[in-house]
């Protein structure tokens, strides 16, 4: 039987939208779908849930829980990844309270800055482990991550292991549809250009029956600037440098140094920029899973409707050997966007077949936004360095290279930051107790 294992399975619903949507796809019967998860009570209730959703849609997969990550990794054709390791408590509320203690405040901080940095630092060794096992049990197989960091995941798990492996995120597919809507243009026979990094590509062309959309596009965008809306930090960066950028405001407001800065508070007001959103998010989706849990578990009639995830789709396209074209992270090798570093993931066109998958040529971007992307991965490169020497001098150089963190605070103060991480993660971060520099009062 074929397999496709899911490691964190106990993110329930998103382990439903993407396994749902595989439910459905006529090709990915009589798979065995092995769920794995360290926290034995939510892994229970994915498997409750996805009981229910294969009786409901009459699916022909067998549904599996494993307690050893290395039997639900066995024989696999598939693995997909959406683990956070250290969860939200302690180690999201760590990321965030500690910079405040120094002036430096984050929107979502999963990517880059000092947060995305410190996630970076306790998932890759995890990441490794995994691909440790896959290399001896499932040789053969894919690994689709949706875990983020996803340019610094990939690109460690990509450049250390022998692991076949994408990165696939949310944004490339909603960015174009979402724009027209806000803007209310019509979507209608679309064609659109997209690469860069994830969570900072770019839109570099986009066309309606032929013609160009984007004068109109940055006309009605100025316009709209002139009142308070959710998308400001990024119609700025279109406005200021030419192009649209895939992720959200909240994310690009804290990916570059001019946005959050404590020199200027009514910056934050102005782009309408939600300081400590991730945690209110998952303060939020706490709650409202509490109070939606027994009602999902108890639901015989389950419904599901194909997400817009690319999961499924891969999966599908190389089991039928239909091309399935979408938007993937992957080693910049061969130099895929060309004044990139090769070292470092990209986010470009991937076709999915019986191949495997094969990222497109994009050549060179724009040069404005090349550098805008490279302010980005010296901080991911860096971190991958630290992940792999164990090197807490690493860690500084990183997060002094990061552009939000170094337009805020001083060398020291962003050493002396690291060394409060460092020892505030304590057994998340065994490797690095023993280096730390003295901590500047």
């Amino acid at each position: 039987m074929k397999k496709i294992t899911f490691i964190g399975a106990g993110s329930t619903i998103f382990t439903k939208n993407v396994l749902g949507d595989c439910m459905m796809s006529p090709a990915l019967q009589e798979f065995e779908f092995a769920l794995f998860d360290i926290d034995s009570d939510r892994l229970s209730e994915s498997e409750v849930l996805l009981n229910a959703l294969k009786n409901t849609l009459n699916a022909g997969v067998t549904i599996r829980t494993y307690t050893d990550r290395k039997e639900a990794l066995k024989g696999a054709k598939y693995v997909i990844n959406a683990i956070q390791v250290g969860g939200y408590k302690p180690s999201t509320v760590i990321d965030f309270d500690i910079p405040k203690k120094y002036g430096l405040r984050q929107t979502i901080a999963d990517t880059i800055g000092i947060g995305g940095l410190f996630r970076a630092l306790r998932t890759i060794p995890v990441m490794l482990e995994i691909a440790k096992d896959m290399e001896e049990v499932c040789p053969d197989a894919w690994l689709l991550n949706y875990t983020n960091p996803m340019a610094t995941l990939t690109g460690a798990v990509s450049r250390y292991t022998k692991v076949k492996m994408v990165g696939l995120c949310h944004s490339v597919q909603v960015c174009t549809k979402d724009l027209l809507k806000d803007l209310e243009i019509p979507y209608e026979n679309i064609e659109e250009r997209i690469a860069g990094i994830n969570h900072m590509a770019w839109l570099l062309e986009i066309k309606s029956n032929g013609e160009d959309l984007y004068p109109e596009i940055k006309k009605r965008a100025k316009e709209k600037q002139q009142t308070k809306h959710h998308d400001m930090v990024r119609y700025e960066l279109m406005d200021k440098f030419g192009f649209y950028v895939t992720e959200s405001s909240e994310h690009n407001a804290e990916y570059h140094p001019f946005f959050i800065k404590e020199k200027y508070p009514e910056l934050i007001d102005r782009f309408n920029i939600p300081l400590d959103e991730y945690p209110r998010r998952c303060e939020e989706q706490i709650s409202n899973w509490q109070k939606t849990k027994e009602g999902l578990m108890n639901d015989q009639n389950l419904s599901h409707e194909r997400s817009h995830e690319y999961g499924s789709r891969i999966i599908e396209a190389m089991e039928t050997n239909k091309p399935f074209v979408f938007g993937g992270n992957v080693l910049n090798t061969g130099g895929l966007i060309s004044n990139l570093p090769q070292k470092a993931v990209v986010e470009v066109p991937c076709i999915a077949n019986r191949n495997g998958i094969t990222p497109a040529y994009m050549g060179e971007l724009p040069e404005q936004l090349a550098a805008l992307n490279r302010s980005n991965i010296n901080t991911q490169l860096l971190t991958i360095e630290a992940a792999i020497t164990k090197s807490t001098e690493k860690i500084y150089q990183a997060a002094m290279l990061d552009p939000h963190t170094a337009a805020e605070l001083s060398m020291d103060d962003i050493i002396s930051l690291c060394d409060d991480l460092i020892e505030a993660h304590g057994d998340m971060l065994p490797e690095y107790q023993s280096s730390k520099q003295p901590i500047r009062q």
